[in-house]
């Protein structure tokens, strides 16, 4: 079996796959990628499934060796990239056989990196997944973080991976760069009209308080008229909670499963990956959507990503993508 041995981890560093589903009830949320876009395009720049775990990574990358030779894709935005000090692009996929060091430095447009190895992580399943999720010590590898010296069991890479000619994303995908969407949250009447002007009008700041479960804005506060207390009820990934602070909460790919806070509003999924990539000190305004608009976004943005996803494969210049090259 291939091993990837871990000499260097930055912080944030877990396995995951595309998460489990089905445990809610349970009070297990699905884990997964913070930027599923990202995670999907360095799993097919290497040849993998869309579901097969790889390492995801917060703000710094770290430093790999192989025991076998396998195809890698770093992604997530413009990052240092490096084999045995030799700089290689991002959004692309490149060899690194027994004996090299891979390098991964800082993302310096983005938040969450991920690196694909072929074959894909294959560590034991947990529920149905390889997603850590770090709150409930579950899957990945223990249900921790990475760190210096984990040893992770990949897949075997086939012949004609390795043989065959390396990948680069060469259509580019390009983000939406205005207000996040959002839909009314299933407690939005609890909210005033002044309210929701304050809401919509911004802008919000993304605080340094973020991780995995959730990240916190900073700006006018929000008061509901109706209470800051409720009786808990579900959430998902992009549900905003305004607690009795007044500061928005957005729940992220490790949220609890159930919350006494009101929600304002719910973040329509195809702007998740880009609401998670919002660096620290950067501002956000928010625009109201309906259910239907935010379904029609959604369709079209999976259209596009497979439009993207089938142009993946060799090109003579540069990989193309916001935030683009190393």
């Amino acid at each position: 079996m291939t091993t990837l041995t871990v000499k260097q981890a930055g912080p944030m560093m877990s396995v995951q796959d595309l998460g489990r589903t089905g445990f809610v009830r349970m009070g297990v949320s699905a884990s997964g990628p913070m930027d599923g876009v990202a995670m999907r395009i360095a799993n097919r720049l290497v040849g993998n499934g869309d579901n097969d775990a790889l390492i995801e990574f917060s703000n710094v990358g770290g430093q790999f060796e192989v025991d076998e030779p396998v195809l890698f894709a770093v992604t997530g935005g413009a990052v240092s990239v490096t084999i045995d000090g030799d700089r290689v692009d991002c959004w692309a996929s490149h060899t690194l056989a027994p004996g090299q060091v891979l390098r991964i430095g800082a993302l310096t447009s983005a938040v969450w990196g991920y690196i694909a190895f072929s074959g894909g992580i294959e560590t034991e399943p947990v529920l149905g997944a390889r997603s850590t999720h770090l709150r409930s010590a579950i899957g990945g590898l223990d249900g921790r973080r990475l760190a210096p010296g984990d040893v992770l069991p990949l897949g075997a890479t086939p012949e004609t991976v390795l043989a065959g000619p390396q990948k680069v994303l060469r259509t580019p995908l390009h983000r939406f760069a205005g207000p996040i969407r959002v839909i009314k949250g299933p407690q939005a009447g609890h909210f005033d009209k002044a309210a929701w002007q304050q809401f919509l009008r911004g802008p919000f700041t993304v605080s340094g308080s973020r991780d995995r479960m959730a990240q916190v804005l900073e700006g006018q506060e929000i008061v509901a008229t109706g209470g800051h207390d409720i009786v808990s009820d579900g959430t998902v990934m992009g549900s905003i909670q305004v607690p009795a602070s007044g500061r928005p909460i957005i729940l992220m790919a490790e949220r609890q499963t159930a919350g006494g806070y009101p929600k304002i509003a719910t973040v329509a999924s195809v702007d998740l990956p880009r609401l998670a990539q919002a660096l620290t000190g950067s501002q956000i305004r928010f625009k109201l959507v309906t259910q239907e608009q935010a379904e029609d976004l959604w369709i079209a943005h999976t259209l596009a990503l497979d439009e993207v996803l089938a142009g993946l494969g060799q090109a003579p210049d540069a990989a193309m993508f916001e935030g683009g090259r190393s």
